[in-house]
Parts: C-alpha cells; sequence; structure tokens
C-alpha cells in the first residue's frame, strides 16, 4: 500500500490487523454475553462487507446510508464503505418517515444499511421519494421473515456475496484500499439543525484523523482502555471518539445489549472515559437527587454533609483531607460506582453548553469531567479543558494546532486541519461558513486573559435586555435544568420583551414519584402539569435561581407546558438542543401571553389517535408571576 495514502481510517484498521491481530477491538453484549471480536476479525468483516457492497453495484462516491442502534454492524458497513470510496451517512435511530426521506433525498443515497424491522419498514415507507436507492440492508434479522422488497436482504447475504468476489479477485479489497487517500471525504455527517435543515458536512479521513490525533495528544489513550458506544453513531461526538480516536489509539469499543440496559453494561465494562451531551450528564444529576431524597432523614443528612465536602474539593476551597476521604468512602464512591463511573479517568461533555452546577456537582462526587467545544464542522472538537486546568463557566484551550479568535461582532471562528471540507452539493453554505479562509460558528463567546474560551450562546440568540445589557437565555435554561423536576426549559427576553420569562415541560418520571410520594393524585403529563404543587415546586427552584441573577435578567413569569418538547415536533434537535427558532413561531401565542399581564393562556392541540383520527383539544396553562417581581 502506497504509505501516503494510507492515513485513512481502514488503512489504520488494516495495520491494526496486521500488528496486533488478536487485540480486541469490538466487544457487544448478546443474550447477556459479551461476544469479542478481534482487530483481526474486524478487518475481515470489512473486507467481506465492502466486497459485498462491489458485488452489489456499488461504485466509488456513490453514498451509503447508516441507520440503526450501535452495534458492530453500523461500524463494519461505516469502513467497508469508507474501504471502497463511497460515502457513509449516519442517520438518528428516531428519525420519522419525514425526515429520513428528507436526508436520504439530499444525498441520493443508493443503498441504505438499517438496523431492524422497524428502520426497514421507515425506509421502504419513503423509497419511493428516493429514486436511486437500490438496496437495503439489514442486520437484525427478528421479524424480517417474510419480508419481500426488491434489493432487501440481509448483512449476512452482503458478507456472503463479498467471500465469493475474494475468492475471485484475492488482491481487489487491498487495490482499492490503496486508492483511498487522506484527502478522500471520509464521511457525510449531518449538523445539528438548531437554526434550520440539518445539512450534510463533508468530512475527510484527514480531517477526523487530525481531530484525533490532538485530543490522544492532549488526553492520552491506548490498548487496554475501554469505552461503551451509546450514543448515536450519527452524531460526531460518538464518531470521533468511538471511531476516529478508537481506530488511531487502539482501545476497545463496547456496545451495550439494549438502550435498557446501558446503564448496567457501563457498570460492568468500568470504561476508562466516557463522552455523552449534557442531556446524559442531566439525567444522571436528576436520578441522585430523586435517591437522596427517596431515602431516610440519616441518609439524606449523610449525602448533603458528604456534597459539601466534595464541593469544597471541587471548588479548591480548604478542607479537611480526612473529611474528604471519609464522605469519599461513604457516599461519593458509591455514587461514583452507582452510575458507572467508578474507573472513569476522564469524562467529556460536548455539544452543547452544560450548566455550572450540573459540573460542580461531578466534580464534587470526584469525576474528571471536561467539556469540549466544536462543532459538527471541524470533526467534533477544537477547544478541551486540561487534566488540572478546569473552570465551570469555560470550555478550556484550543487544540495544539487549532486556532481560535473572536470577530468584531463576537462570534467565534477557529482555523485548523479537522475543519470540513464543506457541505455536500451547497456550495453557497459552504462559502458562508468558510468565509475568510475561518470556520465561522454562529456562536459567541470571549477569552479570558489566560486563554480560557467561554461560549455565551449562539450569536443570534443572544439576547439585550431592556436595560441594555446582553443575555443569554442558554445560561438560565440550564440553571433552570438542573433540577431534577424541570426536563426542559426555554427562556425569552430580548428583542423587545419587557421580562425575562420562561415556558417549562417538566420531568414526568421525577415529578411524577415526587407526587406521588405526597399522595397528590394525577393521570396524565397535562393533568399533573396543571397541579398547583408542581408549579410550586418549580418556582421555589426559580426563586432560587434569581437570587443569584442580575435584577434585569431575573425570571419575572412561567408557565408549565401541557406536553414535553420533542424532536418529533421539530422543537428540538436529534441531540436534543432547543430549536429556538421553530419554539418562537410554534408557541407565539403562549409566549405573547407570557410578556402580558394575564394569569392563563388557552392553547389547542391536535391529537392522532391509533385508528388515525384526530382531535383538536384546548388546554388552559396557568401563568406564574414570581412574587415581588411585579
Amino acid at each position: 500500500m502506497d504509505h501516503r495514502r494510507s492515513n485513512t481510517l481502514p488503512a489504520l484498521l488494516a495495520r491494526r490487523a496486521r500488528d496486533h491481530p488478536d487485540q480486541v477491538a469490538l466487544r457487544e453484549k448478546e443474550f447477556g454475553i459479551w461476544q469479542e471480536t478481534t482487530w483481526a476479525g474486524f478487518l475481515q468483516r470489512v473486507r467481506a462487507c465492502s466486497l459485498g457492497f462491489v458485488e452489489l453495484g456499488v461504485e466509488r462516491g456513490d453514498r451509503i446510508a447508516i441507520i440503526g442502534d450501535n452495534r458492530p454492524e453500523w461500524v463494519i458497513a461505516e469502513l467497508a464503505a469508507q474501504s471502497i470510496g463511497a460515502l457513509p451517512l449516519g442517520l438518528y435511530q428516531d428519525s420519522i418517515p419525514a425526515e429520513l426521506a428528507r436526508m436520504l433525498e439530499a444525498a441520493e443515497a443508493r443503498l441504505v444499511v438499517a438496523e431492524d424491522q422497524e428502520q426497514v419498514d421507515k425506509v421502504l415507507e419513503v423509497r419511493d421519494r428516493v429514486p436511486g436507492l437500490e438496496h437495503v440492508v439489514y442486520y437484525d434479522s427478528r421479524g424480517m421473515y417474510g419480508y419481500e422488497a426488491p434489493g432487501l436482504m440481509a448483512f449476512e447475504g452482503v458478507q456472503a456475496l463479498g467471500d465469493r468476489f475474494l475468492d475471485r479477485f484475492p488482491h481487489e479489497f487491498d487495490r482499492r484500499l490503496g486508492a483511498v487517500g487522506p484527502e478522500d471525504i471520509a464521511l457525510l455527517c449531518t449538523t445539528s439543525g438548531t437554526t434550520s435543515v440539518p445539512k450534510l458536512a463533508m468530512l475527510s479521513h484527514a480531517n477526523l484523523l487530525a481531530m484525533a490525533e490532538q485530543l490522544v495528544g492532549v488526553d492520552p489513550m491506548g490498548p487496554g482502555d475501554e469505552f461503551v458506544s451509546f450514543l448515536p453513531l450519527a452524531w460526531i461526538g460518538e464518531q470521533m471518539v468511538g471511531v476516529a480516536s478508537a481506530l488511531l489509539a487502539g482501545f476497545t469499543v463496547n456496545f451495550p445489549e439494549e438502550t435498557a440496559t446501558v446503564r448496567a453494561d457501563i457498570r460492568e465494562i468500568g470504561p476508562a472515559f466516557m463522552m455523552s451531551p449534557p442531556r446524559i450528564w442531566e439525567n444522571m444529576v436528576s436520578d441522585v437527587q430523586v435517591m437522596a431524597e427517596d431515602t431516610t432523614p440519616l441518609k439524606r443528612r449523610m449525602y448533603r454533609w458528604a456534597m459539601k465536602e466534595g464541593m469544597k474539593a471541587a471548588e479548591a476551597r480548604p478542607a479537611a483531607r480526612l473529611r474528604h476521604r471519609l464522605a469519599d468512602w461513604t457516599v461519593l464512591r458509591p455514587i461514583r460506582d452507582q452510575l458507572g463511573l467508578s474507573r472513569v479517568r476522564r469524562a467529556y461533555t460536548g455539544g452543547a453548553a452544560l450548566g455550572p452546577d450540573v459540573f460542580r456537582f461531578f466534580h464534587a462526587i470526584g469525576v474528571n469531567l471536561k467539556q469540549l467545544y466544536g462543532q459538527t464542522e471541524v470533526s467534533g472538537i477544537s477547544v478541551v479543558h486540561r487534566d488540572g486546568d478546569i473552570r465551570f463557566h469555560t470550555v478550556g484551550l484550543p487544540f495544539p494546532k487549532t486556532e481560535v479568535r473572536i470577530s468584531g461582532e463576537g462570534e467565534i471562528l477557529c482555523r485548523s486541519p479537522a475543519v470540513f471540507r464543506g457541505y455536500f452539493r451547497n456550495p453557497e453554505a459552504t462559502a458562508e461558513a468558510l468565509a475568510d479562509g475561518w470556520l465561522h460558528s454562529g456562536d459567541a463567546g470571549y477569552f479570558e486573559d489566560d486563554g480560557h474560551l467561554v461560549v455565551i450562546d449562539r450569536l443570534a440568540d443572544v439576547m439585550k435586555l431592556p436595560d441594555g445589557t446582553n443575555f443569554s437565555p442558554q445560561f438560565v435554561e440550564n440553571k433552570l435544568k438542573f433540577s431534577p423536576y424541570v426536563r426542559e426549559a426555554v427562556v425569552f427576553g430580548g428583542g423587545g420583551a419587557p421580562f425575562v420569562t420562561a415556558m417549562i415541560a417538566i420531568d414526568m418520571e421525577n415529578a411524577g414519584q415526587w407526587a406521588e410520594r405526597r399522595r397528590i393524585a394525577y393521570t396524565t403529563f397535562t393533568d399533573l402539569a396543571r397541579r398547583a404543587e408542581i408549579y410550586g415546586l418549580v418556582r421555589e427552584h426559580a426563586a432560587t435561581i434569581n437570587r443569584d441573577l442580575p435584577a434585569a435578567a431575573r425570571i419575572r413569569r412561567f408557565l408549565l407546558l401541557h406536553k414535553e418538547l420533542h424532536a418529533d415536533d421539530a422543537e428540538l434537535t436529534r441531540t436534543r438542543k432547543v430549536r429556538r427558532r421553530h419554539i418562537s413561531d410554534r408557541f407565539g401565542d403562549i409566549i405573547a401571553a407570557l410578556q402580558g399581564d394575564g394569569d392563563s393562556v388557552t392553547v389547542e392541540t391536535e391529537i392522532t389517535y391509533q385508528d388515525g383520527r384526530t382531535a383538536d383539544v384546548a388546554h388552559q396553562l396557568r401563568i406564574e408571576t414570581m412574587g415581588g417581581s411585579r
């Protein structure tokens, strides 16, 4: 193989299979047993799959879409596509058919690798909208008996085709792999879509490996380390660790048995590092807070004492070492173990801002949680905290080979070998994103004197309050979500609004448990959100937040929504970021009422019954005005 062309993701796989054939590359739990795949076995399956794609007519430059839960077959299909110069496109497994069709159309996919019956059904439903789609390959055969459709076949069948092809042309895989170079496109990755329809970012092998080399250089990883891949592989965050960094550093990637067993599987594996978006860390905090509230008074007092000692250590305040060691032994270490974090050397959060309160919590229990900052267009990361230099309000320092500066408008700009090649078939958006040779993030931020980067919010979302000061709604939203009883919050306050208001969706499970412990009867989400006691619970939390905010930024009025905010309704992205522009349009009447002086607002919702019938249902939502603010 030409050495100049060997620095690609599948070439790294081939090198690991040659140098460490018997080391474990992948591990998947099936029927309660961890099944292992060595580097040699990994390459063998990629080789068979890639040649099977060739036999099906896939050519260099064709697009192969992949959709499903995290399984070895996903990564095998991705690397198989790359080995023959095809472009893999990852799609979120919870995408509704309309979203799926839009992305398949945009990519003009020729082949789809779908996990199971559910995903195959969605693909077949929208197939007529993608005329170039010739093959649908599934890798979980449960429920697929009796399915008949043109081009539908099992993953094993594709690999069998590849094995027979290899018998006839034993050097064809090496020839095609050698023709793939570092500057070739390795991945089409969907952007988050907070402000528009997601675009397809083209990331080269060189882009992804430049990011991985910088990450591994800052935070060493290697063979013998364990990583659990449980977040969508369509997300750049999972790609940068579970694929690019794994191939570069050689650690083992583990796939849980089911979504419901992730926490238990993480505890069993004991990963050396974890990568999760804020929602996962927020959920963990909520779980611990609810468990603490639901225990005996003695244990509750011990928890509060231990957290107080942990907070002193987290904030580098003077603390008695013996007291902290006792707190760690009795309370903090069991919490880490319960969360599956007992062996984690480094934990990362990225994809959106994590509230400082959540950050402090994890450092208080002894978890080395660090913020990553970046975006899809820079292969995921450009800035990261360094060990021992973590600030709860910053995102750390730029990578060694990455330049970051702040524009005159306050926008964060980046220049790096990891910056993408552009958007797929969208030269106008590419030119806008890469204006003047810098990647324009769309985020507002500033540097502190010691070089730490502070990200304020999306540039378009930074608001100006009536007193003229700038205001980040995301900062207040993160404080609201620190409550275990708040799942989502959307804060409004700029653009001529008279004061700051909030639209809040409760956490049904945690708020429901709280209500049950107090014998408060309820039936549905809507019924629970109407309860005066739940309003009082959220009001108390909002009042606590207000005490720490400048007067002009305090929440003056809020309401509890009658429904959860959901990605299927385009209110959140698939990585659970708020789509503020869409929400402003969709909930215009609610926002206007919050900014008025009434004590309620009526909204109508269309519901769909199982038989397909629809009906409009009216809900009257109470608006709470914070005491002393009017």
